[in-house]
């Protein structure tokens, strides 16, 4: 991304930031201001990695210096995979059969008894549109605009 796209971007997600605030006001249970307070950390989270970028491109342009420029290539991929979770995040080892959600301890998946192995793991479940309240066509549009995913999902036990 060039220095412009990257300020559009950065303006984009400070817009947005804004829009959650103002719309946190109208937010009459814990949970929906929970989703508020996840989506605005996460907007903010994006835009200082956008920061990150854009101080790396200014401190290559003033000289050609391989660090700064491997540094932002790093950065770059690392905002490529970017994303807001507003709930759960899970994660599974395949190896070890262990999974983990909101980067808490390790859970074994493996059961046995009588009948013999099971392996089970959660799923992740996506919040109905009444879940997300207000915030559902706001995550829509985040994604639309920015390209960043909002993952707005909650981890159930099968």
């Amino acid at each position: 991304m060039t220095s412009d796209q990257n300020l559009m971007l950065c303006t984009k997600l400070a817009g947005f930031r804004l829009v959650v605030l103002a719309n946190r006001f109208g937010c009459d249970t814990n949970f929906s201001r929970e989703l508020h307070d996840r989506l605005i950390e996460g907007l903010e989270a994006a835009i200082a990695r956008i920061r990150v970028i854009m101080e790396l491109q200014r401190n290559l342009l003033g000289g050609d210096d391989e660090f700064i420029a491997y540094q932002l290539q790093g950065e770059r991929e690392i905002f490529g995979r970017f994303t807001i979770t507003l709930l759960d995040d899970l994660e599974i080892d395949f190896d070890t059969q262990e999974y983990r959600i909101n980067g808490s301890g390790w859970i074994n998946a493996l059961t046995a008894d009588d009948s013999g192995i099971d392996v089970a793991y959660p799923e992740l479940v996506a919040l109905t549109e009444q879940e997300l309240g207000s915030l559902s066509s706001i995550v829509k549009q985040i994604t639309e605009e920015t390209g960043i995913p909002v993952q707005a999902v909650r981890a159930v036990q099968s």
